[in-house]
């Protein structure tokens, strides 16, 4: 083993829409966590690789955003979160640039005081607030909680990007590499490909139907043509409400077609291959309360 070499386990923290996949994403280089406006876009825990032979090697850990659980999906995308502070060696907590400290933030303070994992605060979007209040709102936060680094940044600008690797390579135990050097992520494509489609409705749909979706692979295949590999990939968009599947289909199914081209492009990009993309949906009622549905949409608890 390199004796100068680091490695661990990173998560990243956050209420909902705080933009934790956007930081991971601008980390890793390219898009591995789908995004959007809509809070509670990360399900699963998605585990991404950063990997730099000169210093060590970073497994991120994107968990759903901490907040108040309403369904058995709620409650297990929170498990799912709060248990991952135990298994890590850094933890990076992400809040938008405020002077007030809401109920969730106090509640993930007094999750952190459970763990001696160091914190590093992040106070992400500042580029949208003036300079001179992002002092304030340091101070604000360091009053609370002994955080190991205080970093302000814009994720979405990739502005203090490097100083958060830095800093966590600053606390990082001497280990292992975990993975191989060109490994960006443990996610199979069919998971990808899902979160891709389930972004892209996200973007396209109202405001009440986005929570209400998931998205399964029915099918994914591959064939050679003159022209190179097609993958041939059936999915299928879940949703609770017959008002909901109209909704996504759209007129004359219009914005399932739209959902499906964004999906599409994305997709390709990913995969380096033309993709015939085809795109059902289905109702099933209250799926997000249902323990066998939500395994069964690739939501696993991993104890």
């Amino acid at each position: 083993m390199n004796e100068s070499f680091k490695s661990g386990f990173v998560t990243i923290i956050g209420r909902p829409n705080v933009g934790k996949s956007t930081l991971m994403n601008k980390i890793i280089g390219q898009k591995i966590a789908i995004t959007s406006n809509k809070p509670q876009t990360t399900r699963n825990r998605i585990q991404t690789v950063y990997t730099d032979m000169d210093r060590g090697q970073l497994v991120f850990l994107d968990t759903p955003g901490i907040h108040k659980a309403k369904n058995k999906l709620g409650k297990f995308m929170v498990n799912v979160a709060e248990k991952t502070l135990k298994e890590v060696d850094v933890i990076l907590w992400l809040v938008e640039p405020s002077a007030y400290v809401g109920a969730g933030e106090q509640h993930i303070i007094e999750q952190l005081k459970k763990v001696t994992t160091p914190v590093i605060l992040i106070i992400n979007k500042v580029d949208t607030v003036e300079k001179d209040k992002v002092l304030e709102y340091i101070d604000t936060y360091r009053k609370l909680y002994d955080f190991a680094e205080i970093i302000p940044t814009s994720a979405l600008r990739g502005n203090n990007i490097d100083d958060v690797i830095d800093s966590i390579f600053k606390y990082m135990p001497y280990g292992p590499q975990f993975y191989d050097e060109d490994t960006i992520t443990d996610q199979p494509e069919r998971a990808i490909c899902a979160e891709i489609i389930r972004e892209k409705a996200l973007h396209a749909l109202d405001e009440e139907v986005p929570h209400g979706i998931a998205v399964g692979i029915d099918s994914m295949k591959t064939r050679k043509n003159k022209s190179g590999l097609i993958y041939d990939i059936d999915a299928t968009i879940v949703c609770e409400k017959n008002s909901h599947k109209g909704i996504i289909i759209g007129k004359q199914g219009a914005m399932l077609k739209k959902i499906g081209t964004n999906a599409r492009y994305e997709i390709e990009r990913l995969l380096d291959a033309k993709v015939n993309l085809k795109l059902w949906v289905k109702v099933k009622k209250d799926w997000r309360d249902s323990d066998f549905l939500i395994k069964n949409f690739g939501f696993k608890d991993e104890n």
